[in-house]
Formats: C-alpha cells, structure tokens, sequence
C-alpha cells in the first residue's frame, strides 16, 4: 500500500519530516517497506522553445534542433526524439546539469557537431509519464523557466506500507492518518460536506441477495467530461494509478483516500440499481474489454432492466461507462461481504484495487463522506455540478454492525505485562475512533465501523500497546507453572526414528507432490488422489495418497547412479479423497530395501511392533495392491487395515526400472502413535534346560502360516517359549493345493525339567488345534 506524505498532511497536521513520520509508522506497526522522494527538482533544467529543426543526412535516428532557452541565445542539441516540432516548449538540460541517473550534461558532438545541452523525457527527469518522446509543456509556456516550477511539481514522499491483513482502514490515506494523528497528539480533519439540492426523483435501489449489506446511489448533474485538473493526475500517477478523465479520476482518489470503492455510472444508461446473484452461464463484457462468463456464486449489480452493469466489488461494465458524452452520473458506494468479493476476484482472476479493499473490509459507514470528496474533486472541472438530494441507501441483512467489547483494567495488565493508567486507556482508544462507557476499572467499548478486525479484547489491547510504545512496555519472559516437554505421540515418533536409524535406514523426503499416472505406476489406485488445481508445474499436480511412488523413484535413482546400498524410509503425510470436502491427512511410514525380500519388511515390523508396543495380524488374504501377490499381507486389526508389509510386484519393478527385489512396509502411523502401550511385565528368567521338538505339519495352500502359528501357540500352553517355521516344502509325498510347513518349537518349564511325555502330550494338543484349519501331521 503507498501513501503520500502530502496527502496524509492534508488529513492531518503531522510532521512534514519523513524520517519522523517512517519512525512513527513503524512504531504503530504500519511497517515501511521503503520511502522514495519524488518530483525533487533537477537544477539546471530550463524551459526552451524550439525555433526549428532540421533532419541530418547522415545522422537517420536523431534530429538536430535550435532552441531558444529565454537568453536570446540560440542553442543547437542533437534529440532521439520525434514527438516535437517548431513552437514546442520542451525541458532543456544544460551544460554541467545532474540528472537523477546520474549522468552529467557535457558538451559532446555527433558528425563533428557539438549538442549544447539534452531535450528531456518526463522519466529521465523523474516524473511519470511516456519514455517514448520529450515531455511536452503548455504552448504558453514561457522559456527560461525551471520546469518543474513552470509545471506546478512539489517534491513529495511516497511511503510503501506493508501492511497485516488486520488493518483493513489503513487502505485508505485516512486510516493511517488517524493512527498519525493519534500518535502527534493532533485532530484529524473530516471531509467538508457539499450542499445538496432536493430537485429531482432519488435512484431506485433494490437488494436481492445478504451478501450485500449496503448499497447507495447519489444522483450528480452539471458534470462535463474532460481532463483533471494537473494535480489530480499527479496524484493518481505517484499512487500507481493512469488517469483517465475528471470523472473516474475523481471516483479513483476518493478510494485511495477513503478507502471506499465506489463507481460512477453514466445516467443515461443506468437510471437505478438490482443487486443480485447472477445466473449459471450469465454473461458480462467488464471495463477490461472482456468478456466474462458468471457463475451463480457471483454478485451481480444491475441496471432496473436487471441488465448486469458490473461485477459486484470487482469491475463495472464496458457498457455503462463515463464517456465524452456523460452530462449526469449515478455515484454508487456499497458494502459487500469481503468474502462473496474474494472468491469472484479469485475465480475470474480479476483482483482490482476494489476487490482488495472490499476482501479486507471496508468501512459501510464512509459512503457519505465518499460523495462530499467526489464532489469536491469534481467540481474544479464541473463548475455548475449539483449533487441531488441525500442519495438512496438501501439495506439488508447482512449488513455488519458495530462491535461493543468488554475491557478491563486487570486484562490489559495481565496481557502487557504494565498497567496503564485509566485516563491514557481511555485517552488512546477515543482518538482512534473507539467510545467507550464504565469506570476505571472496567469499560464497554464501541468499536467504530472502520475496524472489523477488532472483535476481542485482546483486539483493544493491541491497539493500546502499539500508541503507547511497545518500547515503553520494555520485555519480559513469561513464565508457566508447567515446563515445556514432548507430547506422548511426539515422544513415540522420535523413538520410532531412532529405531529405524538403529536398523541401517536411511531417511529421505520425496515431495508430497507427484505427476499424474506416478500411482497408477505403483499399482495403487489414482482415481482416489486429489488434483491441485494451480500446482507449480504440471509435473506436481496429484497430491500422493501413498508413500511409496516417491521412494520407488528414490530407489530407481539411487541404483541407476549404481548406489551400492539402498534402504530408505520416510515418514510423511499422505492424502486420500475422501466422501468429506477435504481429503484425509494422515501420516504414514514406508520403508522399502533394493536387493530385499519379504523376510526383511517382516522383521522390520517384528522390530517395531516390539519396540512400541503395538500388534497387528498378517492377513496373506488381502494382498495390498501393487504388491508381491504371493509374497505380501495386510497388517489388520479385525477388519480394519493399518499396513502392508512384502515385496514390491515385479511388474512394478520392471516399469520403474528397478532389477532387483524390493521389500516394502507401510503403517498407518495415524493408528499406531496415539497408542499408549501396556507396561511391559518383568519375568523371572528360568534357569531350567529348554528342549526343540519339530512339528511337519500338511496345510490346505489357502491357510496362511500365522494362522497355523496362532493355533499352535494356544494350544501349547506355558511349556512353549518360541515357534518358528524354519521349512517350507512342495512336491512328491505332499498332496496338490498343499504344502508341507516344517515348525521348530523350544519347549521349557518355568520349574525345572520338562516331565517325561509332556512334549508328545503337547504336540498331540497342537496336532488337533490346527486340524479344524485343514491340517495334518506329515507322515
């Protein structure tokens, strides 16, 4: 946001030293960006009229010219220029001048001939205007003058402002000139009302849709159509804006100074006003010239024809536009919900200075003050204009009110850490606009209409701090009756990762972003991603549902540029669509191991199952998807799915390029972190001698071994220490659709030796558990 040093004085009567005003600003947090001086004046530039010219022969792309510099001398330059001619009064450098770039005026000759001086540019002064030709000056402009005393140019301060999004007043030059004005202890000015006639029939307005709170309409004749005055232009051109005519450059300094949009309709075309949401498809040509097709979220102003006239908050149309013509004019000032303003700026990408403020808040109460300024600019052109009556004012539903906040005296203590005393709260407050009501210890305060953003107390406490000085309130450590310390889930993710150090891994961070067709690659399912619908590069659209697109391609890089070891995790958030407007974050770990096979991902998760303290069952199935089908299972927990654990499919492989073997295991940490763990028992260890007896049992091909593991487990009972399956056989002696799974059990008593028959008692047990599975002993 830039302001003008002139016009915030104009508004207020503060320092005219800039470095004093930067300092202030910054103290009230409407921290400077930057500070540039303009229209300084370049000594040594003059006034000239130009006598005659004369095109060299030899010399096609400059222009000889005799100038007379109001000494009755007559000067040759040399000019690049082509816009002037005989009788044009042009700025004249002269010998030994010092032009804002740098450059110093010499003598210097083109062809052996010499140039007394250069024919300047608006740019190459300072000023704002066309790089392309020399700055013209009125015909009656006498020669000799300094030019930017011949042109009416003060020099004057700009001030780049950046500001927070909770200062929508400071918009406009007189919000943050009542922050000044608070801040030197002067009053600020009000804009001067204009008298109004009752002649003529008010506007008709009607408001068809909450999102606008407020809108009214002011009937202005007696206007003429025609340049603003020179200081308008100025004005506009240092603030960043093109100056167009008196009309819309008046509507156009009323909003930078107020901070209220407001638009100027031609009253031949629009004779009253419909707002309303427009319909599906609904076409408008704006003042940009184009064409835009609406949406039914879109807010509409319209003529009493209901013929869209303008985008509400956004930009009028091509159609009702000041033009040469305009004799009467419809001044519209509204009040729209900043959010309706937002999301059509956004959809049609089309943010004007309007939609910025309308999107931060604007003031619905400033309307009135908009029209005086209007008429008042206007009427240095329009010397008959006459503004009708009080205007129309229409409002509706969803029209803001003013805030009322309860403050206190022990808040703001507790807050700021000092008190301050009664009299200077109340003191600051009132000369930002804030009434307040109650006693000393505690007041109501009324917030004004131009400061939304304060709904709390806190909001009010702010704004004491920032005038008295956050350097007066000096700094203080908090204290807390708790220290700060590691959430459990927090605790558990950092043992987690040391864990996975401890196992050899190394952690890589791929970017949540993929390209389309990079899960369908990994054989998950693409129809459940998320598009992002203005990625950085199309390459980085589809937000992953999975860890493992990004560490295949870490594996595919790392062996191409022949890594010799390749054993990656990440533990990262992932993105699956949902039936809910926003896709399910969770995170997630994968570890995948080049040159690995399932064994590895299942001792993996033996690792970390034990490490936090978490159980699952492995389900062979439900194969995941785009894993090994025979080598792989889910990690469940009833019916529901927390992980995967085996190898890559090899079709996988082969099209990510990868020749070797791939383990792979997913958790849902989601499930598995928040879980605070059973404390883990002591056991006495035994001192008694353990014994291995084996078990060949014949198992259906469909029976995955966990579950052969469980039923032995349960029916072994306390003698049983560990099993392991340490063989697996097909072939002649074991029936088609079977298999032979050979298990290692160690047997030992807790009291002493194993009796004498146990171990066959207790293989017996486990023989006739595992047999409703379809199992029997090996022969």
């Amino acid at each position: 946001m830039k302001v003008l040093l002139s016009v915030l004085r104009e508004w207020a009567d503060i320092p005219d030293d800039p470095g004093r005003v930067r300092e202030a600003l910054d103290g009230l947090g409407l921290a400077v960006e930057g500070v540039e001086t303009l229209g300084v004046a370049v000594e040594g530039v003059v006034t000239a009229r130009i006598l005659r010219t004369e095109r060299h022969p030899d010399a096609a792309k400059v222009t000889r010219c005799w100038v007379d510099a109001g000494d009755g001398q007559e000067r040759h330059v040399w000019c690049g220029a082509t816009n002037m001619g005989p009788g044009d009064v042009v700025p004249l450098a002269t010998i030994g001048t010092r032009m804002p770039d740098g450059r110093e005026i010499a003598r210097r000759g083109i062809l052996g001939i010499d140039s007394e001086g250069m024919l300047c540019s608006a740019p190459e002064l300072g000023l704002d205007g066309d790089a392309g030709g020399l700055l013209l000056l009125p015909p009656d402009t006498p020669p000799g003058l300094d030019v930017f005393s011949a042109l009416g140019v003060e020099p004057d301060v700009l001030f780049d402002l950046d500001l927070t999004r909770n200062r929508p007043d400071c918009w406009g030059h007189l919000g943050v000139a009542r922050d000044l004005a608070a801040h030197f202890s002067v009053p600020v000015r009000t804009t001067e009302a204009v008298p109004r006639s009752n002649e003529g029939n008010a506007p008709a307005v009607e408001i068809l849709d909450d999102r606008c709170g407020r809108f009214t309409a002011t009937r202005v004749s007696g206007v003429r159509v025609t340049e603003s005055p020179e200081w308008i232009r100025r004005r506009l051109e240092r603030l960043g804006m093109r100056p167009i005519n008196n009309v819309v450059d008046a509507s156009n300094l009323v909003m930078l100074e107020l901070n209220q949009p407001n638009h100027a309709y031609d009253a031949a075309v629009v004779s009253g006003f419909r707002v309303r949401a427009a319909a599906e498809g609904e076409s408008i040509v704006t003042l940009d010239g184009v064409s835009r097709t609406l949406s039914a979220d879109d807010l509409l102003v319209c003529d009493t024809d209901d013929a869209p006239v303008g985008i509400a908050g956004v930009m009028g149309d091509s159609r009702s536009e000041i033009t040469a013509g305009t004799t009467e004019v419809l001044l519209e000032c509204a009040w729209f919900h900043p959010d309706a303003v937002r999301l059509t700026a956004q959809r049609h990408g089309l943010r004007t200075e309007a939609s910025v403020r309308f999107e931060r808040g604007a003031d619905p109460e400033m309307w009135r003050s908009a029209v005086d300024r209007f008429a008042r600019l206007l009427r240095d052109t329009c010397p008959e204009l006459i503004v009708h009556g009080p205007g129309t004012v229409r409002d509706s539903a969803g029209l803001p009110r003013s805030a009322t906040v309860t403050l206190s005296a022990r808040r703001i203590e507790q807050v700021l850490g000092v008190a301050v005393p009664a009299d200077t709260v109340a003191s600051l407050l009132s000369a930002i606009g804030f009434a307040l009501e109650g006693d000393e210890r505690e007041w109501s305060v009324i917030v004004p209409t131009w400061r939304p953003d304060c709904t709390l107390d806190v909001d009010l406490i702010e704004e004491i701090a920032r005038h008295v000085g956050y350097e007066r309130i000096g700094r203080r450590v908090p204290t807390s009756p708790t220290h700060g310390r590691l959430s459990p889930l927090q605790k558990r993710r950092r043992e987690l990762r040391r864990l996975l150090i401890g196992l050899g891994l190394d952690e890589a961070m791929p970017s949540p972003f993929l390209s389309p067709g990079r899960l369908g690659a990994a054989g998950l399912d693409e129809s459940r991603s998320l598009r992002i619908a203005n990625p950085l590069t199309v390459e980085e659209s589809v937000l992953r549902t999975s860890l493992r697109p990004g560490l295949l391609e870490a594996v595919r890089h790392n062996l191409s540029h022949r890594a010799p070891r390749v054993r990656f995790f990440e533990i990262g958030h992932v993105y699956p669509a949902g039936s809910q407007a926003l896709p399910d974050e969770t995170e997630h770990l994968a570890i995948v191991v080049a040159g690995a096979d399932a064994a590895t991902a299942v001792h993996q998760w033996g690792m970390i199952s034990d490490a936090l303290g978490v159980k699952a069952l492995l389900d062979q199935s439900r194969v995941p998807e785009g894993l090994h089908p025979a080598r792989s299972a889910s990690l469940t927990r009833g019916p529901r799915i927390i992980g995967a654990v085996g190898e890559v499919d090899p079709a996988i492989l082969d099209a990510w390029d990868i020749p070797v073997r791939v383990s792979c295991l997913e958790i849902d940490l989601g499930v598995v972190l928040p879980e605070i763990p059973r404390p883990v028992q002591a056991a006495p260890v035994r001192r008694s001698p353990t014994s291995d007896v084996d078990l060949a049992l014949v198992v259906p091909e469909a029976v995955p071994a966990g579950d052969i593991v469980r039923a032995i487990r349960q029916a072994a009972g306390a003698l049983l220490v560990h099993v392991s399956l340490f063989d697996v056989y097909r072939g002649p002696g074991v029936a088609d659709g079977h298999r032979s799974l050979a298990f290692r059990l160690r047997l030992q008593d807790p009291h002493g030796t194993i009796p004498e028959g146990a171990g066959a008692e207790m293989l017996e047990k486990c023989i006739q558990a595992t047999a409703p599975l379809g199992a029997s002993r090996r022969a």
